[in-house]
């Protein structure tokens, strides 16, 4: 089937929209777990204290790649507190919780990035954006071994 250019254009549209909303997931997962990692007590302190840093350093490198890669896709990227959280939709916490609850609410919340992430994926996969998709390869892998990590404090 031929694409015609109403065709790429909507669909050029859907894989921005996509990528969009990866950034607003992971803009919102930065927060909280910055959250988490400013407020975490307990036994198991350091080590989550740590982890939680890791995580959103790491997240904030990737904010700028998922938004430079929509605007080389020549649209643009979504921006604001306001407009992130509503687009991410996840589940806010507040201080204090236990480190448990940290945790399984910050798994929550990859596991909700890594299902979009993966829409994100396929959808590029389609239209053969062949960079997008590596892109978004790139953070499922990274949000895979988030969970899998936060996972294993649990057990």
């Amino acid at each position: 089937m031929m694409k015609t250019k109403a065709t790429s254009t909507a669909t050029s549209s859907a894989l921005a929209s996509s990528l969009n909303q990866v950034l607003a997931d992971s803009y919102a997962l930065m927060s909280l777990t910055h959250l988490a990692h400013w407020n975490v007590e307990g036994q198991g302190f350091f080590a989550l204290h740590t982890a939680f840093q890791t995580q959103y350093e790491e997240l904030f490198t990737a904010i700028d790649e998922v938004a430079e890669r929509i605007r080389a896709l020549d649209t643009y990227a979504i921006g604001g507190l306001g407009k992130l959280a509503e687009t991410a939709g996840m589940k806010e916490f507040a201080a204090p919780l236990s480190q448990e609850d940290y945790v399984k609410l910050l798994i929550a919340a990859n596991e909700k990035l890594l299902a979009d992430a993966v829409k994100t994926r396929e959808l590029a996969g389609e239209v053969n954006d062949a960079e997008s998709q590596d892109l978004m390869i790139e953070r499922i892998t990274l949000h895979q071994k988030t969970v899998w990590m936060l996972k294993s404090f649990l057990k």
